[in-house]
């Protein structure tokens, strides 16, 4: 994804430099870099935390690359073709998260049966 969207933001125009073009690409590495701080931590609720940053930006992502199409920065296919890629990351980071967060939860001992 972070390829993908290095090359769809490298035909902005040359004032983005510094604005929505910096912005999406800044999104696009967040991603992966926060799913690897969150591995390398060692409770999983410190990971879980650091894979929902990571899906905060994937939505920041998805709404840069909106902007850049109603600013005729890209064209309603790559717009399409990029947010299909989201989306299937987006699946997948929900679904390990929601393993992470069930082996975060400790399962409850039945009480000693108290009957002889």
């Amino acid at each position: 994804m972070v390829k993908r969207i290095y090359s769809i933001s490298q035909g902005f125009p040359k004032e983005e430099i510094y604005g929505l073009q910096q912005q999406v690409r800044r999104c696009a590495v967040s991603v992966p870099s926060n799913i690897a701080e969150g591995i390398g931590r060692n409770h999983n609720k410190d990971t879980v935390q650091f894979l929902y940053v990571a899906k905060g930006s994937l939505y920041e992502m998805e709404t840069q690359l909106y902007l850049a199409m109603d600013l005729n920065y890209i064209q309603e296919k790559t717009l399409s073709e990029a947010l299909n890629h989201v989306i299937s990351i987006r699946k997948l980071l929900l679904g390990f998260i929601k393993y992470k967060i069930s082996k975060t939860i400790v399962p409850q001992h039945s009480a000693p049966s108290t009957q002889h």
